[in-house]
């Protein structure tokens, strides 16, 4: 009966049923077979509503649908260009100050490739920049900005780990800077063969500037009034989407307050609500999975041949890396923290680095062949093969790579300012 049952939960997910419903029968036949009562199950997804992180996910996410839906990409792009265009790789930094800064808000990768992608890769080829390059750099920028505040998979972590959302915007700060660094540089380096450079204007930028008064503030709100201790981010995030709803619906007039509010409010709570009640179901199978001890027998099998925290990281790394390409980002955290948690505390792993660790990897993940998703979404908007895909994203992918394993090993790097702010 236990195969049958088992075979049958595989032969769901092989079909592509919800992934709620696999994590609601893995948990039910688990509590049963274990002769738990099953409403175990349903005690664990209200605690779901405890979450005191749990509302910001809602708000952030409807902000950026918002920005999205609105014409603030276009904005982003003309400030920046106006600002560091001048610069050898300049359009390139563009690209990559853009992408951070809409992914950040939005959460959602393709959503920056669709919209930031499609508007700034006929422009780099205009500019000079080899085709090469131009695909390389905006499928890499889709997930850039998922380590800087309010990044959904931020909140998603703390919530499902149980760690302070507020610590993880903090920390994943410097870790983000250092993955636009590394990559500005290249870019700054493979810019100088282009002729995409554009003359400083004065004027030009502070029109640009003025364009964009209203949205340019969106980071200081929140991280003024997070790290500032004005506001949860929680509350951060309530004053952002009331901020961008008022914005995009009074001051710029981008949308309309009677028929694309109610449309973008739909779009963002689908969204929202396939992740919330994908959540509300894992936790019922992670009490199973923790009930029977499976992440102690797990960290006791890998005692036994990993035996230092360095070699564990190592592993931890490629592990990841492998489950970011397989799968989504929401999906890979609701999954694999849990099981992640336990096995880390025992060699010794913070658990805020371990977040930054951890979405530092998936974030790599959506470029790793050959299911990283960023890859195919590239592939599909601008038409190219995907192995060409790859090939130009490469580059992109090592330098990620390099980053990854400083912030592994460099765990200051993560938590530096966390201790400055005590």
């Amino acid at each position: 009966m236990t195969v049958l049952v088992v075979l049958g939960i595989i032969l769901m997910a092989v079909l592509g049923a919800p992934l709620f419903s696999i994590f609601g029968a893995a948990a039910l036949f688990g509590f049963h077979s274990s002769d738990i009562n099953t409403s175990s199950v349903i005690i664990q997804m209200t605690q779901l509503i405890s979450a005191p992180a749990l509302v910001a996910i809602p708000l952030f996410t409807f902000a950026g649908y918002m920005m999205a839906e609105s014409k603030t990409p276009e904005r982003l792009v003309a400030v920046s260009q106006a600002l560091v265009g001048w610069m050898p790789g300049g359009l390139a930094l563009v690209t990559l100050f853009a992408c951070a800064f809409f992914t950040a808000f939005t959460g959602a990768s393709g959503v920056t490739i669709i919209a930031l992608g499609g508007l700034l890769y006929p422009i780099l080829k205009k500019r000079g920049y080899s085709e090469s390059f131009s695909l390389g750099i905006v499928t890499c920028c889709g997930s850039l900005g998922l380590l800087f505040p309010p990044s959904l998979p931020i909140i998603l972590y703390g919530v499902i780990a149980q760690v302070d959302v507020d610590k993880l915007f903090i920390a994943g700060i410097l870790p983000g800077l250092l993955l636009v660094t590394l990559l500005g540089i290249y870019s700054i380096v493979a810019g100088s063969k282009s002729s995409g450079r554009v003359k400083f204007n004065a004027k030009q930028a502070l029109r640009a500037v003025r364009a964009a008064i209203w949205e340019l503030p969106l980071p200081l709100i929140v991280l003024v009034g997070v790290y500032g201790g004005f506001t949860t981010a929680s509350e951060a995030a309530a004053v952002c989407a009331f901020y961008v709803f008022i914005v995009q619906v009074f001051i710029y007039r981008d949308l309309k307050l009677t028929t694309d509010v109610p449309r973008v409010m739909k779009e963002s709570m689908i969204l929202v609500g396939g992740i919330l009640i994908i959540v509300a179901v894992a936790l019922g199978f992670t009490n199973f999975v923790i009930d029977q001890e499976v992440p102690m027998k797990i960290f006791a099998i890998t005692k036994q041949y990993i035996t230092s925290q360095a070699m564990f990281l190592v592993v931890l790394n490629i592990f990841l890396l492998i489950v970011g390409c397989l799968i989504d980002i929401f999906s890979a955290i609701i999954v694999v923290v849990p099981i992640i948690i336990p096995i880390a505390t025992g060699y010794h792993v913070d658990p805020v680095h371990l977040g930054i660790i951890f979405l530092t990897n998936l974030e790599l993940g959506y470029l790793t062949p050959p299911f990283g998703l960023n890859l195919f979404l590239s592939s599909y908007r601008f038409k190219r093969p995907i192995a060409r895909v790859f090939m130009d994203t490469l580059p992109f992918l090592l330098i990620l790579i390099f980053a990854l394993l400083i912030i592994t090993y460099v765990p200051a790097l993560s938590l530096t300012l966390l201790e400055k702010l005590k």
